[in-house]
C-alpha cells in the first residue's frame, strides 16, 4: 500500500477557497479526457431533452404537482403519485447527472495545461444555462405547463446544446485566431443555414404548444393556433432547411472546399432525411407518442449537425510560444 500524502492546514484551506485551482495545481489531463468529458456533457444535454420529451408525452407534466418539492409535503415522489409521479421525479433527477457531466467538463477544462481561459468558460455557460433552465422548469410546474414557458424551456436547452458543441469543437483546436477554410459568399450561407434551423426549432415548439400532446392528462392550456396550419409552416422551413443544406453541398465541391465542410454537410443531408420521414409519418399517423418522441431526438441531431457545419468552416491553429532554452517552441493546443 503506497503512502497517503500529507495535508497541510493550507492545503485543506487552498482547496476549500479554490476548489478548482487546487485539483488543477494537482492534475492535469490528457486531451483525450477533456474531449471526452465535453462529449459527455453535449450527450446529456441531448438526453435531458430527450427524457423531457418523454415526461410531456406520457402525460406526466405534473406527476409532481409543484417545485422545487414533488409534493407540498414530500421532496421526492410518493406511491400516490403513481406512475406520472416516478416520471417526473426520475426528469428531475437527470438533472444532477447533467449537471455532474457539466462539473466534469468544467474541471477537466479547467486542470488541462497550458491553461485555456475560453474552453473554461464555456464550460461555465453550460453549468449557468442549466441552473436557469432547472429554475424555468419549476416554473412550468407551478404555471400548470403554460404552452409558451414550455417552448421557454425547450429553447433554452437548445441553447445549452449550441454550447456543449461548441465547447466539443474547441476541444479539438488550438488557441489560435480562426482562419476561414470558405469564401464569404459559402459562410453566408451557412449563416442563412443556421437562420432557417432556428426558426424550424422554433416553429417546432409552437407546433408542440397547439398540438395534442398538451403534458398532463388533465386539461391543460394551449396555444390558440391550429396546429395542423402550423405543422405545414414547419414542414416548409424543413423544405428550406433541407434545400439549403443539398446546395450548399455543391456550392462546397464547386469551389473545392476542404474535406471536413463537405463531410459535415453530407452527414447533416443524412440526418434531414430521416428526421423528414420520421415527421411525415407521425404527421399523417396522427402523432403517436413513439414517433413524436423520435422525432425530438431527431430535432437535437440536426441542430448539431447544422452547428458542426458552421463550425467546419474555419479552423483554430496551434499557438507557438516563444520560449527560452533549448526548445524554441511549446505546443499549447491541439489542431482540429
Amino acid at each position: 500500500m503506497g503512502a497517503v500524502p500529507n495535508v497541510t492546514p493550507a492545503d485543506a484551506l487552498a482547496a476549500v477557497r479554490n476548489p478548482l485551482a487546487f485539483i488543477a495545481a494537482r492534475w492535469t489531463p490528457d486531451p483525450r479526457t477533456v474531449r471526452r468529458a465535453a462529449l459527455a456533457a453535449l450527450v446529456m444535454s441531448v438526453v435531458i431533452v430527450v427524457t423531457g420529451g418523454a415526461v410531456r408525452l406520457t402525460g406526466s407534466g405534473l406527476g409532481c404537482p409543484t417545485w422545487p418539492k414533488c409534493t407540498a409535503d414530500s421532496l421526492t415522489t410518493t406511491s400516490a403519485m403513481g406512475f406520472h409521479g416516478v416520471i417526473e421525479f426520475g426528469n428531475r433527477m437527470l438533472t444532477y447527472v447533467l449537471c455532474a457531466a457539466v462539473g466534469w467538463a468544467i474541471v477537466a477544462a479547467r486542470s488541462q495545461k497550458p491553461y485555456r481561459r475560453g474552453l473554461t468558460r464555456l464550460g461555465w455557460a453550460q453549468f449557468w444555462i442549466v441552473m436557469g433552465n432547472a429554475i424555468l422548469g419549476g416554473i412550468v410546474v407551478l404555471v400548470g405547463l403554460n404552452p409558451y414557458t414550455v417552448a421557454a424551456h425547450f429553447l433554452l436547452s437548445t441553447a445549452l446544446i449550441a454550447v456543449a458543441v461548441v465547447m466539443w469543437q474547441r476541444t479539438r483546436e488550438g488557441d489560435g485566431a480562426p482562419r476561414p477554410l470558405v469564401g464569404k459568399p459559402v459562410q453566408q450561407m451557412v449563416w442563412f443555414l443556421v437562420l432557417a434551423a432556428v426558426l424550424l426549432i422554433a416553429v417546432g415548439t409552437v407546433v408542440t404548444g397547439a398540438g395534442p400532446h398538451a403534458g398532463d392528462s388533465r386539461e391543460v392550456e394551449r396555444m390558440p393556433l391550429d396546429w395542423e396550419t402550423v405543422s405545414k409552416l414547419h414542414a416548409v422551413l424543413a423544405w428550406i432547411v433541407v434545400t439549403l443544406t443539398f446546395a450548399l453541398w455543391f456550392v462546397l465541391k464547386a469551389v473545392d472546399a476542404p474535406a471536413a465542410p463537405l463531410a459535415r454537410t453530407r452527414e447533416l443531408f443524412l440526418i434531414l432525411l430521416g428526421q423528414g420521414v420520421i415527421g411525415y409519418v407521425q404527421y399523417f399517423t396522427k402523432l403517436p407518442e413513439a414517433l413524436v418522441g423520435l422525432h425530438m431526438f431527431g430535432s437535437c441531431l440536426v441542430w448539431i449537425g447544422v452547428l458542426r457545419v458552421l463550425l467546419a468552416l474555419r479552423e483554430r491553429p496551434e499557438v507557438v510560444a516563444d520560449l527560452p532554452g533549448p526548445s524554441a517552441e511549446m505546443t499549447v493546443g491541439t489542431r482540429a
